[in-house]
């Protein structure tokens, strides 16, 4: 199988497999509106994105290592799994006497209450997260998506279990996920038969070394895209300003913003679970960067589509997901979506030029360019958010993503070089823009405005994207 038919082939098992478990995972949003305020939601946010934010820092990243190195034939699968497994327990470790003196640390006083659910929600996710991605390095897609399926209707019925029947709420979030984790963890570890592939003996002191050189600069980077996204939180709830409301119920309001913009991300995680993979083994390959060129061509031109069409019909999505039964206040949410779906475009596209960064192991590039991005979005936060509240934060989001891209584009193409149209990009990311603007403030004819513009986003990538997928098929 040639390297077009197999990615079109992993592309497709990772739809099939993670679609329907997404569109679940969205679905759970108007469970968790229905039953909890956007004050607690906030909290629910900030406990979700620390965990985000430990997890790199306590495993080492070594969810990354173990998909570059387990896919690299030069290593022996039983070391790459034992050796990833046994640095996780040290980080696993370190995290139980540490994770307790968070509580203490004064902006993150939401913790106190919910430490043990925060620890071991980590711990869960941590042990997922190796076995899962151990599966797909071992070439194992259908049951990787599978698990995926699996694990999403797990958290389903546990969220039903805990928030609807015995209103829980936040406790209930984080055990429902706990659970769920856990449940997916064991059904993998027994399906794919791990325990063959974890011995201590398997454990080598010079992958290890090796793993942790790669993975440890991906660590910051991580932590860098966690805090983007934390510090806008932090920012709402915390912050004052006499000019608009800030506080954890708008906070909350801010969070569920970011829900239909996923819609995007939905779709570019499934292909990107494909392409790391492909990246990683057609790293050596001679037309490395003709595969880049068009594989890049074809998937920037469908963000643009999708996201275009998701601004144009924000006001339809949005109820699909968020519900305004018991809470009123969610009835903004669909004003601050619009730039945010402009800025999780940019985001994946951040995403797909990473992959150049890990296949060449270059990872240290990943971090310089993701710790610009988390920088500005941080002083763009302090400056824009007292002036511009929620909307403030989404354009300080959106910026900074566009900023690592430029940054990447521009970068990352010195190690895989491919071409690349600037001019079309930049137009249609103003056309985006503009879009937005005219679903939040509804100028005379708006209607038909977003109309135009999106067809002009469908006539400007159209045509780019059938012939690139075109070319991409016609070699499977």
């Amino acid at each position: 199988m040639n390297k077009y038919k197999k990615l079109a082939f992993n592309t497709m098992i990772f739809a099939i497999g993670g679609f329907g478990s997404k569109i679940l995972a969205l679905l759970l949003t108007r469970l968790y509106t229905n039953n909890i305020g956007s004050s607690d939601s906030s909290t629910k946010e900030l406990l979700e994105i620390t965990a985000n934010f430990l997890l790199p820092i306590f495993t080492f990243s070594m969810v990354e290592a173990v998909i570059r190195f387990g896919l690299d034939n030069k290593y022996k699968k039983e070391e790459v799994f034992s050796t990833a497994f046994c640095l996780n327990g040290v980080g696993m470790i370190a995290m139980l006497v540490i994770g307790p003196l968070l509580k203490f640390i004064k902006f993150l006083d939401f913790i106190d209450g919910y430490t043990i659910l925060l620890l071991a929600f980590v711990l869960s996710s941590s042990l997922r997260s190796l076995c899962s991605q151990f599966v797909r390095a071992r070439g194992m897609v259908k049951l990787f998506s599978i698990d995926g399926i699996f694990a999403t209707f797990s958290l389903f019925v546990f969220n039903i279990v805990f928030i609807s029947n015995f209103h829980w709420g936040v406790k209930g979030f984080m055990l429902a996920s706990i659970m769920a984790d856990l449940c997916s963890a064991i059904f993998l570890f027994i399906v794919a038969k791990l325990d063959k592939f974890l011995r201590l003996r398997y454990y080598s002191k010079s992958l290890a070394t090796s793993m942790m050189r790669f993975a440890v600069p991906l660590i910051p980077t991580v932590i860098m895209w966690v805090i983007t996204g934390f510090s806008d939180r932090l920012f709402i709830r915390y912050m004052h300003s006499d000019r608009v409301t800030l506080g954890s119920s708008a906070a909350g309001i801010y969070g569920y913003a970011t829900k239909v913009p996923n819609l995007i991300s939905m779709v570019s995680s499934i292909f990107f679970s494909a392409w790391n993979m492909s990246a990683i083994m057609e790293n050596d390959s001679e037309d490395r960067s003709n595969f880049y060129e068009k594989v890049y061509g074809a998937y920037e031109s469908l963000l643009f589509i999708a996201s275009a069409f998701l601004i144009a019909g924000v006001q339809i999505v949005t109820p699909i997901f968020v519900s305004t039964k018991n809470f009123s206040e969610y009835g903004d949410v669909y004003k601050y979506t619009p730039v945010l779906v402009v800025a999780v475009l940019f985001m994946c596209l951040d995403q797909f030029l990473s992959s150049i960064y890990t296949a060449t192991k270059h990872t240290k590039n990943s971090f310089w360019t993701s710790f610009a991005a988390s920088m500005a979005n941080i002083v763009l936060n302090f400056c824009l958010i007292p002036e511009w509240g929620i909307h403030g934060a989404c354009i300080a989001t959106f910026l900074s993503y566009y900023l690592c891209f430029w940054a990447r584009i521009i970068d990352a193409r010195y190690y895989v070089p491919f071409r690349f149209d600037g001019v079309r990009s930049f137009i249609n990311t103003i056309v985006l823009i503009l879009m937005c603007w005219a679903v939040i403030a509804k100028p005379a004819a708006y209607i038909l405005l977003i109309l135009v513009m999106l067809a002009f986003v469908v006539w400007s990538n159209y045509k780019a994207m059938i012939v690139t997928v075109r070319k991409l098929f016609r070699k499977a």
